[in-house]
């Protein structure tokens, strides 16, 4: 039976089925190829650490995986060593498109991420691994509105770090009178409400400063002393776990609106807990491997605090918290239910001190 010997409903039946399967073809031929037609897109990462700092290579394979999974069309070009700008100017960098992606220390700018300084109190972190999840999964609640000018990626943070100085510090009274270079604002705090003096220097800058006896001290994580070469010019190394730093990994908002829709899935599928998590391990590693190393160099001392040392600096940086949170109060939160949130974070993610 031909075509024209079918009856008349059957083949209009059949015709209209012919071109329902034709239309679905051509959508999914469409919807193949708008994606393989994505445009490509090139990312200028910045990160202000040396080239050889550990964080490098950890966002060079956060950078690789998506390339894998946006089939090549997003590609990116890691600037470390401050190629692009200064350490203390890389959000307005990740805002104004200077870079893709930013490297931030929220920490170098004072009162600007009020919220965030809540993860510089010190004696709250026990590690960098945990505590990156933890951090990431807390200030997800918040940064849309503390970091609205650039997308938020991921938060994390390095190993504890602590005091290295030129001489002995054991009790906070030694800090009086001392020229210290705090890690972040709310060290900084902590060390002017002691009787010291800050010294504000970004990483790079900080042994020159200590070389120099523009500063006493330093606050920093055990690994980046030998690799800034911080501890040419230290000697006395307090083994305590007092504080931590927070970095945030920010986009450029303008950069992400102009991807297509599948390319922003791929950036939001690494911009997660997971991937804060895994871009730091390889850092807080180092850190954690940098205390032993210290120990071992001839003219260093290590040292730990006597039970009775360690409840005096606990009650001396009490009073850090209720001037945290009068920052908070001014930014419009409760800095009762910002810090619960911080240590239930800690405690899911088993890093709590």
């Amino acid at each position: 039976m031909n075509d024209k010997q079918l009856p008349h409903s059957m083949a209009r039946r059949l015709a209209v089925t012919g071109t329902a399967i034709a239309c679905a073809s051509a959508l999914l031929l469409a919807g193949a190829t708008a994606q393989a037609q994505d445009k490509p897109v090139m990312l200028k990462l910045s990160s202000w650490v040396p080239a050889q700092h550990p964080l490098n290579p950890s966002l060079q394979a956060w950078a690789d995986d998506i390339k894998k999974a946006s089939n090549g069309t997003i590609t990116a070009t890691l600037f470390p060593s401050e190629q692009l700008g200064k350490a203390f100017d890389h959000y307005d960098m990740a805002r104004d498109g200077i870079a893709d992606f930013a490297y931030i220390n929220p920490g170098y700018q004072p009162g600007r991420f009020p919220i965030m300084a809540g993860a510089s109190l010190p004696f709250q972190f026990a590690n960098g691994k945990g505590g990156s999840a933890a951090i990431d999964n807390w200030y997800r609640n918040y940064a849309a509105n503390e970091m609205k000018d650039v997308k938020f990626c991921f938060a994390f943070v390095h190993d504890p770090g602590t005091f290295h100085a030129r001489k002995k510090i054991t009790l906070p009274t030694d800090l009086k009178g001392m020229k210290v270079r705090p890690a972040t604002s709310t060290v900084g705090q902590m060390i002017t409400s002691l009787g010291g003096t800050n010294v504000q220097a970004s990483a790079p800058e900080a042994r020159d400063m200590l070389e120099r006896g523009v500063a006493d001290a330093i606050t920093f994580p055990w690994g980046s002393i030998g690799l800034f070469g911080i501890d040419k010019v230290v000697s006395y190394h307090m083994d305590v776990p007092l504080y931590v730093t927070p970095f945030v990994w920010a986009m450029n908002r303008d950069k992400y609106n102009a991807m297509s829709t599948a390319q922003k899935k791929v950036i939001d599928d690494h911009c997660t807990t997971e991937w804060a998590e895994k871009v730091a391990s390889p850092w807080a590693d180092f850190e954690f491997g940098g205390h032993a190393k210290i120990a071992a160099q001839a003219g260093h001392e290590v040292y730990k605090l006597t039970p009775d040392q360690l409840t005096a600096w606990k009650k001396a940086v009490a009073p850090g918290e209720a001037q945290w949170a009068e920052g908070v109060k001014k930014a419009g939160q409760d800095p009762k239910v910002v810090m619960d949130a911080l240590k239930a974070s800690l405690s899911k993610y088993k890093s709590a001190l």
